[in-house]
């Protein structure tokens, strides 16, 4: 279903330009960006922003051992060129790249207060965005899941927050995969320009100490809007 509310539908469109959905969601989105002009010509704009905003990444050299994966996968032997492929945009820092892109694709907010948007993505995973973390002008956090995800019945996934001058990180509950989270502005406390959030699996019920010690699922850092 498309949404109504306008901020909710960019957001969607910049979802779908990043290729975060895909299947049916995508096809619907298709027939509704064909069906909208206006929605068809926001996609277009924020391509190009999305293409901008790569260029401004610093290239990074794909490692050769992926190389020989995606020559594996296409059925093709690895080219006498690809060092030079390997540099190129395509390549670059996707994980900076995405945080650029939303921050690009939101657009103007009229709240005078601070706006914050996280992309929450598996560690070492640069181009596997998993959770959404938004804080509204009133300091309201949402968590929404963009993929979906299984764990052991005797585990749980527990959201966490890193201050950048505090002292050790801090629980904000638990969340239950695949279901979207609001935790209101006084539990969330105040955030910050590259403040940390990260998901970590944890025995059932939590963590039993006031720090993670499980291993870390998803993490990202605050980008103000």
């Amino acid at each position: 279903m498309i949404p109504d509310d306008p901020q909710e539908r960019r957001l969607l469109i910049a979802e779908y330009v990043l290729g975060l959905h895909q299947g049916e969601r995508a096809e619907d989105i298709e027939r509704w960006l064909a069906l909208d002009a206006e929605a068809g010509r926001l996609a277009a704009r924020w391509r190009e922003s999305w293409t901008g905003a790569a260029d401004l990444l610093p290239p990074e050299r794909l490692p050769p051992h992926l190389w020989r994966r995606v020559a594996r996968q296409a059925g093709v032997a690895t080219p006498w060129w690809r060092a030079g492929w390997a540099s190129v945009s395509v390549w670059r820092t996707v994980s900076a790249a995405l945080l650029v892109a939303v921050v690009l694709l939101l657009g103007p907010l009229r709240a005078p207060a601070p706006v914050y948007t996280v992309v929450l993505q598996a560690p070492g995973e640069a181009a596997s965005p998993g959770w959404r973390v938004t804080v509204s002008a009133d300091g309201d956090l949402q968590l929404t899941p963009l993929v979906t995800g299984q764990y052991a019945a005797d585990r749980s996934v527990q959201f966490w927050t890193l201050e950048n001058d505090a002292p050790g990180p801090r629980s904000l509950g638990l969340v239950e995969p695949g279901r979207t989270l609001v935790i209101p502005a006084n539990r969330v406390g105040g955030v910050e320009s590259g403040q940390l959030f990260e998901l970590t699996l944890e025995p059932q019920g939590g963590s039993p100490k006031d720090r993670p010690t499980g291993p870390v699922l998803f993490i990202g850092r605050a980008v103000e809007i």
